[in-house]
């Protein structure tokens, strides 16, 4: 169980860092307004998602539960 949630945090942040990436790109070339809009929206969901999965691995196996 913990290994599959250390490889599903890992997904995520590999997807955040590609999103991340694919934005800048979008902005360094000058491309549409839009699609930066929906990329950032993206990035910001899967870090909302990471967030969870790493309060999660935390919660259950953090650590001096006494």
């Amino acid at each position: 169980m913990q290994t599959l949630l250390n490889i599903a945090i890992a997904l995520t942040l590999l997807f955040v860092v590609v999103v991340l990436g694919m934005g800048l790109w979008n902005m360094l070339r000058a491309g549409p307004g839009n699609k930066s809009q929906q990329l950032m929206r993206l990035r910001v969901i899967g870090q909302a998602v990471a967030l969870v999965l790493l309060l999660a691995a935390l919660f259950l196996f953090g650590g001096n539960r006494g």
